[in-house]
């Protein structure tokens, strides 16, 4: 008998390649669909895969009828916060018109299970030290109002065609897979653990963008979580549906604080070099201060961070860097 298949959209990125390996572990088929426009080829490891954009109905239905996934998860989405307010169309076509193609290829084709990937983003600027699924949301740039304005899709989908998901709120995802196969790749690197890598190696100049926030030592606060961390929780949460759960959004966050500051110490430490860096001006979109309160998926889906503690992510990535770019 053959394993039951999901349908990984942007299974060759970051985050799908590492939920991949961990379908895999749990005796499941991962279907990567993916444009490849930032996704590598050499990430696709455990499982087939179909170059596919997300604006191409005919060939998603295709690929349901083939493969008939028992859910999708929908990793597929431009990122950038910066890049976001300065090019609003290509995240609201690609992260909204192109997810609008996928669940109507995903309901015609009569696959009612979703796992979608949005961001604590939507959020905005907190109202208390750490955020709650219940906290209001009133996101500050286009790429988190495009993952809000999914969200109520998806909830307005399964009022009319009877749509099941579980919505992920991301904190930070950082550190890569202890066994070096994947890790972080992107071009242009925004993200922050990373560049201080590629800054410490001399590969490039480190910027910290802001040290004028109203925290400690005035650089953003964030909450750091394990890449593996991440994939588990999707995993638990195919689980959780399959088991008839109710459709519900969720935190994922390790609800533990650390600035930029803080992160580039903990980092020199790790690699035992002295990281130069600049300090730029505050980016556009960016709020002081991201920690999640947890508690919500540590119930529902019986998850723990248990990689997450900022050591092990700095040290699997730093592991990873040195592996892929060095």
């Amino acid at each position: 008998m053959s394993s039951p298949s999901i349908a990984v959209i942007g299974g060759a990125g970051y985050i799908g390649s590492h939920a991949c390996k961990e379908l895999h572990k749990q005796g499941f088929t991962p279907i990567v669909i993916d444009d490849f426009s930032t996704g590598h080829a050499d990430f696709v490891k455990w499982g087939p895969s179909i170059h596919c954009s997300l604006h191409d109905y005919d060939t998603l239905c295709q690929v349901f009828k083939t493969h008939k996934p028992s859910a999708v998860m929908h990793f597929a989405a431009k990122i950038d916060v910066s890049e976001s307010t300065q090019n609003p169309h290509k995240y609201y076509y690609n992260n909204v018109s192109g997810t609008l193609t996928l669940l109507k290829a995903m309901i015609d084709s009569h696959i009612h299970t979703l796992i979608f990937s949005s961001t604590a983003a939507v959020y905005g600027n907190p109202l208390e030290s750490r955020l709650s699924e219940t906290h209001p949301c009133h996101p500050l740039n286009p790429y988190g109002k495009s993952k809000y304005a999914v969200e109520q899709i998806i909830q307005d989908f399964e009022k009319a065609y009877g749509l099941k998901s579980v919505i992920f709120r991301y904190f930070n995802a950082a550190g890569a897979d202890p066994d070096t196969e994947i890790g972080e790749d992107h071009s242009p690197e925004t993200h922050l653990i990373p560049n201080i890598f590629f800054a410490a190696a001399g590969k490039k100049e480190l910027s910290i963008y802001g040290n004028d926030y109203p925290t400690p030592d005035g650089s953003c606060i964030r909450d750091y979580i394990h890449v593996t961390d991440l994939a588990k929780a999707h995993v638990s949460a195919c689980h959780y549906l399959f088991d008839k759960g109710d459709s519900t959004i969720l935190n994922l966050g390790h609800s533990t604080g650390f600035s930029v500051l803080e992160i580039l110490q903990k980092a020199e430490q790790i690699t035992q070099k002295k990281i130069p860096f600049a300090i730029k001006k505050r980016r556009e979109g960016d709020a002081s201060q991201l920690i999640a309160d947890n508690q919500m998926v540590k119930k529902i889906l019986h998850w723990s961070p248990d990689h997450s503690d900022i050591d092990q992510i700095l040290s699997t990535s730093w592991k990873w860097f040195q592996h892929r770019f060095v």
